[in-house]
């Protein structure tokens, strides 16, 4: 009986963490159109990002929920790890785990705290120097800004560096973790196939995407 809750507790944490990477993808696919816009259009970059930084219901709901979703997702990601570490035997150590598994499958802790200390650099980059901007210095809207702001921020090279190698690695996490969320969740069906094909195309595009935003500021500033 102890053995069955405990199971049921395992299925529901894996289920909770892939649904909270699903909508932590969701957010990333919005952040990367907005942010592509500033390669082709300042100014409707700097209207959108105008629009997303002075919404109520965006700052005052949907970001704290994704505060917490990122919060929650890298949590249950550190428990999960912990608690298959633990229950593997000591003799799992010799095997090659290579032949059988991908790095990505294998190291999903590892490229997802370098995630987390790049979401550290990114708050600290864009986030916390808004909420100063609005709420601690209480400066005039100026709707003209965010292009400028964005730009500056790839001017270093290291910066520039550190973003496109958290992008790759993110890369990586998201390939695993899409197809792994499906399965978590029980999805499997006629359309597994094609939803594992977008997934890859995801773990792509996206990430990929974000590096060109960088290195084209980066190289055109």
């Amino acid at each position: 009986m102890a053995k069955s809750a405990l199971l049921k507790s395992s299925i529901a944490k894996k289920v909770a963490m892939a649904l909270s990477g699903l909508f932590l993808m969701l957010f990333l696919a919005q952040h990367f159109f907005i942010n592509m816009t500033s390669v082709f259009s300042p100014d409707t970059f700097n209207s959108i990002s105008h629009f997303m930084g002075n919404n109520p219901l965006v700052q005052f709901v949907i970001q704290p929920i994704l505060i917490v979703g990122v919060i929650f997702h890298f949590i249950m990601g550190f428990v999960l790890d912990f608690k298959n570490r633990s229950a593997r035997p000591i003799a799992y150590a010799k095997n090659n785990g290579a032949a059988n598994s991908s790095w990505a499958s294998r190291n999903m802790i590892i490229s997802g705290s370098v995630i987390l200390a790049f979401l550290g650099l990114h708050f600290y980059d864009f986030w916390v120097p808004e909420m100063v901007y609005k709420y601690v210095a209480f400066n005039p809207l100026d709707e003209t800004r965010y292009f400028h702001e964005l730009a500056e921020k790839f001017e270093s090279p290291l910066r520039t560096a550190l973003y496109c190698i958290s992008f790759v690695l993110l890369s990586l996490h998201l390939k695993h973790g899409f197809s792994s969320s499906f399965q978590s969740v029980g999805f499997n069906n006629k359309y597994s196939k094609g939803l594992k094909n977008f997934g890859l195309a995801f773990a792509f595009v996206i990430p990929f995407g974000f590096i060109f935003i960088a290195l084209f500021h980066h190289f055109n500033h």
